[in-house]
């Protein structure tokens, strides 16, 4: 008997060929209609974009914090950084956030409860939006660069930031997306008209990512990766 995921694969690999007939479209057997696997987030981030990795993140302007007080529901609130790296709460008033580490944006609004509002006061920040993140797009894109991302930004979001592929030289199949996994570099083939498309999931990215769209007949160590993996969105080491 054959087993009960092997008998899916096959009758999606089997639509998305024929949709591919029908369509007369050029997707490859090997992309048509499969799922993309579920994108490991980078050692520093979860899946949701929460940020839980070393401790010595520093907090940025226009950042914005989520901060709350064990016990006291009426002090948790989200709160943006702003431009000078000052935050404003109640009971404490204007705090400086910029520059600091998590911990020790705590362990300074714990001290500051603590003087005349509360005894021992719990107090736990967490990064919802990371403003001074950055990722990288390169390649065959018309203006590659380092752009700042907020919240969460899928690939399709980051080649926009990029004002879009270059029509005459872009691979849109060739599209790699790197980050670093359990301490070593991984990376991720996709095909831009598949995720248009909705075949495949639109990744999201995270900061420190690296996206390079290849230029179409190109012969660097990006062309060869992305001929010996298939463009579903699969991590494996670069």
């Amino acid at each position: 008997m054959p087993r009960p995921w092997l008998r899916w694969w096959v009758v999606m690999l089997m639509v998305g060929l024929l949709s591919a007939c029908a369509s007369g479209g050029s997707v490859r057997a090997d992309q048509a209609m499969l799922p993309a696997a579920s994108l490991p987030a980078p050692d520093s981030t979860t899946a949701s974009g929460a940020y839980e990795g070393a401790s010595d993140y520093r907090i940025g302007a226009q950042d914005l914090l989520n901060i709350s007080v064990f016990g006291v529901e009426e002090l948790t609130r989200d709160v943006r950084v702003n431009s000078n790296g000052h935050i404003s709460l109640p009971l404490v008033g204007t705090v400086m956030a910029g520059g600091r580490t998590i911990p020790e944006l705590e362990s300074d609004l714990a001290k500051k409860y603590a003087e005349g509002y509360l005894q021992r006061p719990q107090v736990t920040v967490f990064v919802k939006e990371f403003t001074s993140q950055r990722i990288t797009v390169e390649g065959a894109v018309k203006k590659p660069g380092i752009y700042p991302i907020t919240g969460r930004t899928s690939l399709l979001q980051a080649i926009a930031l990029a004002e879009g592929v270059d029509d005459r030289t872009a691979d849109l199949g060739g599209i790699v997306v790197m980050r670093k996994v359990d301490g070593r570099k991984q990376a991720a083939v996709f095909d831009l008209r598949q995720v248009r498309k909705g075949l495949v999931e639109d990744p999201q990215l995270y900061g420190d990512d690296i996206v390079v769209v290849e230029q179409s007949g190109s012969k660097t160590a990006f062309r060869r990766f992305i001929e010996s993996v298939p463009a579903l969105g699969i991590f494996a080491w670069f």
